[in-house]
């Protein structure tokens, strides 16, 4: 590729998942989102005109959760907790990257 060639496309952050998009992809079925849902495990999804919106990070931090719960049987709070301090390692070293510490 040229280096004056445009590339375009979708950034999947921008772009929202439905709830049956984010079960199929962690492989669980819809009333496991919902019921997380519910205990307040996922405060960042929204419901839109009767419709659940989920973003890439929180379609991350279902399989995460999914994850903990099935590997380790986790129960549901602690999988969440456990996503929680994930999420914010991730977030520590995209800080540390961008300072350039690598």
């Amino acid at each position: 590729m040229r280096d004056d060639e445009i590339l375009s496309g979708n950034l999947l952050d921008e772009s929202w998942l439905t709830l049956e998009e984010v079960a199929a992809a962690c492989t669980v079925e819809t009333h496991w989102l919902e019921r997380h849902i519910e205990e307040g495990l996922f405060a960042e999804a929204e419901c839109v005109g009767g419709t659940w919106r989920f973003t890439s990070l929180q379609m991350r931090r279902a399989r995460r959760m999914h994850e903990m719960e099935r590997v380790f049987d986790a129960e549901p709070e602690l999988a969440a907790l456990v996503a929680d301090l994930l999420e914010e390692l991730d977030a520590l070293r995209a800080r540390l990257r961008q300072g350039g510490f690598d």
